[in-house]
């Protein structure tokens, strides 16, 4: 501050991250987007949170403080699927884990009133973002307030958030009291009481028989029949029909008075939904699948309405989403002047995240395809917002010619997925009605332009700039898009695959595919075989990583089974898998607590979900996931006695696995540590072939093969698969 020559911040942000001045930094941009406007803006990155002395170190702030978890959700961050501490944190110089404390937005607001008890606190960040109502906390196993009430903020705003913090700023800058904005799309905030020009729609109870209403006399006035019917159908008919005098509608001469769940479109924006209350989330996990449902029928910003939750005698007011960011507004936030490295106060500590990203692009956000497991159509929206080529190419060079390190190859041009950039609706009218939680599931929306070429073109525009010898595509593929477009196939087999391309099925049965919103196997091998027709073409050897999901809600044990089969069936081995892992505000998330089904209408007669739950069973599935391995063998012949295919055990090809146990070789949480399992290896047995080696244990040098591995096809020998 004093080499600028500054006295105070207009802005501090406090983030959980390291400092990377990177647009892969949700941070950076935020930071840099600020300054663009004219404001001060200063960066407290990973303060140590025992005290409140790294929070008062640049004083306070002009306008506000801004809160952020960082680029992960600190829980996510610091705790697997089976809630173990991660030995190491990706965000922080060195790969330290340790640096940033359980559930941060909450605790560095703590902090931060306790240093500055008048300064404004706004929380953001996927942390926040995905905790802006009640949700259901894995770590803890229990429903949770919104995080705006657990950090004791004054607003909260989710999603990328750009154009609603600048506006915020400006506004709080021209002299308005932060209570009093509370008009921002993105933004969610306390209040008490309805607005009184405000509609509100009562959605806190399912749908249930009760008292009906008094009959009405056919012969009584307008007034009379009013009269008759119950108080909550008279305080909402004399809205809706104010709401018609303000469309300049004239109310009809006759008009039958009933209970409204829905209002004219004319009446949408001052309207609002109430959800289910926390009190009631808690204590009932069918309200909670129920508000869970609302709150992804109320995503699309063309046609989403206010929500409101109450907590106690407060209540947690969220705003519509916010208007998607045009391409112009894309570039302008993409062509700041980042410094594109880390703060040079970390010398030469390595911060993992940043050396996988430094030399890849962003092109786009948000996703449409709607998987339940994933919230990023909550924090991005799922309508895909793309930057221009010009300015992709811009940036690429940017790379080439400033970051150290660059060697002409860049890592990745992509996003959220691979390949959705300048997807879109065909009709915008169709988009801003449209209330589909995905474009692409059960089938693909006819009003969705699945046309490549605008991609196509810009991998090959980045491809012949002078300096750059490969273009790799990292982000996940979404393959039922892919085969739409075979040429965009062909383009990425024959130029941008290092031997390897990561796709997601997650799942092979209709069970949990239907349950995660994904595409069925038949749209997998169709690509494949695309995939692997170009490759052949193009002279490369190319093999496609599969990801898999254990224990998603909808999977069975059989369901594991037959992946596990079609796994050694196709020569697959996994070196790491994951299970399911809960996070707050996933439709997936409200099916784990819940075991409903909030794709559909929510009763308490609706369709019920197999969930997989305790650690016994999510050990099991993620064991089938790795059938190769022998510390799972024990565990994998009690469940296959147990269903009735004790078939699949013996030694022979045919067997999913042996019958025998490698000496030394114990089911994890078996015996005292260290001891080793006695041999069941049959009299005479041969001991097993070596591994398949994969991905990360290094592939045999092309035309060479081990000795236990030479009758083995080329392709089984390839053989692999990864996992989230």
């Amino acid at each position: 501050m004093r080499a600028l020559g500054w006295s105070q911040c207009d802005i501090i942000i406090v983030t959980g991250d390291a400092y990377v001045d990177h647009p892969s930094f949700g941070m950076a941009i935020i930071g840099r987007v600020l300054e663009s406007h004219g404001f001060k803006v200063g960066i407290i990155a990973q303060p140590d949170w025992r005290s409140t002395e790294d929070f008062a170190r640049l004083g306070a702030p002009r306008l506000f403080f801004g809160v952020t978890g960082g680029n992960m959700d600190s829980m996510v961050n610091r705790y697997t699927a089976d809630r173990r501490v991660r030995s190491d944190d990706a965000y922080t110089p060195g790969g330290v884990a340790g640096k940033r404390p359980d559930r941060c937005v909450i605790v560095y607001s703590q902090r931060v009133r306790e240093a500055f008890k008048t300064v404004p606190i706004v929380v953001g960040g996927i942390e926040a973002s995905l905790r802006r109502i009640a949700h259901f906390d894995y770590w803890s196993d229990q429903v949770r307030r919104s995080v705006l009430v657990d950090a004791k903020a004054d607003l909260l705003v989710y999603g990328n958030a750009e154009r609603q913090i600048v506006a915020l700023a400006q506004r709080l800058d021209a002299g308005e009291a932060l209570s009093s904005i509370t008009d921002l799309r993105g933004t969610s905030f306390l209040r008490r009481g309805l607005p009184e020009d405000w509609i509100e729609i009562d959605s806190s109870e399912l749908d249930t028989p009760g008292p009906l209403a008094p009959p009405v006399d056919p012969y009584a006035d307008e007034a009379g029949r009013l009269a008759a019917q119950p108080p909550a159908a008279q305080v909402t008919a004399a809205k809706v029909a104010a709401a018609q005098d303000a469309a300049g509608r004239a109310p009809a001469a006759h008009q039958v008075v009933r209970f409204f769940r829905k209002v004219p479109n004319a009446a949408r924006e001052r309207s609002v939904i109430r959800i289910p209350s926390f009190e009631q989330v808690s204590e009932d996990a069918v309200l909670y699948a129920h508000a869970s449902r609302i709150l992804h029928l109320e995503s699309n910003p063309g046609n989403a309405r206010a929500l409101v939750q109450r907590y106690g005698n407060a209540e947690v007011w969220i705003n519509p989403p916010p208007i998607p960011l045009s391409t112009a507004d894309m570039d302008a936030i993409y062509e700041l002047p980042y410094a594109r490295r880390p703060h040079p106060t970390y010398g030469d500590a390595r911060i993992p995240a940043y050396h996988m990203i430094r030399f890849s692009v962003s092109i786009q956000r948000g996703c449409f395809g709607g998987c339940t497991f994933c919230s990023i159509t909550e924090h991005e929206g799922r309508i895909i917002q793309s930057r221009s080529e010009d300015s992709v190419i811009r940036e690429i060079e940017t790379i080439r010619d400033r970051v150290p390190g660059f060697t002409g190859v860049v890592s990745d041009l992509g996003g959220p997925t691979a390949n959705m950039y300048r997807l879109h609706c065909k009709s915008a009218a169709v988009e801003s009605a449209c209330r589909r939680p995905s474009c692409v599931f059960p089938g693909i929306c006819p009003n969705l332009n699945t046309d490549h070429a605008p991609l196509i073109n810009l991998y090959r525009r980045a491809r012949a700039l002078k300096g750059i010898k490969k273009v790799l595509i990292a982000s996940g593929v979404r393959y039922d898009l892919a085969v739409e477009s075979p040429e965009y196939v062909k383009e990425l087999a024959t130029h941008h695959t290092g031997g390897y391309l990561k796709i997601a099925p997650e799942a092979l049965a209709d069970g949990p595919l239907s349950k995660m919103m994904k595409p069925g196997v038949g749209a997998y091998y169709k690509f494949k075989e695309l995939f692997e027709k170009y490759s052949k073409a193009a002279g490369k050897e190319q093999y496609l990583i599969p990801y898999f999901i254990a224990a998603h809600p909808g999977t069975r044990d059989i369901d594991m089974l037959e992946l596990a089969i079609w796994l050694k069936k196709n020569g697959f081995r996994a070196d790491q898998v994951q299970a399911f892992l809960p996070s707050p505000m996933a439709t997936a998330t409200a099916m784990y607590h819940s075991g409903k089904n909030p794709l559909r209408r929510i009763t308490r007669a609706s369709e019920e979900v197999v969930v997989p739950k305790g650690t016994r069973v999510r050990r099991l599935h993620k064991a089938f996931l790795r059938y190769h391995d022998p510390e799972n063998w024990p565990l994998l012949r009690e469940a296959l006695r147990r269903m009735g295919r004790a078939d699949l055990i013996g030694n022979g090809q045919q067997h999913l696995i042996p019958a025998y146990q490698p000496v030394g070789v114990r089911a994890p949480g078996s015996g005292a540590p260290g001891s080793r399992a006695p041999s069941l290896r049959a009299p005479g047995s041969r001991a097993p072939a070596r591994p398949i080696r994969t991905q990360h244990t290094g592939l045999p040098k092309s035309g060479t093969a081990s000795p236990g591995l030479k009758n083995r096809s080329k392709r089984s020998r390839a053989g692999r698969v990864g996992q989230r």
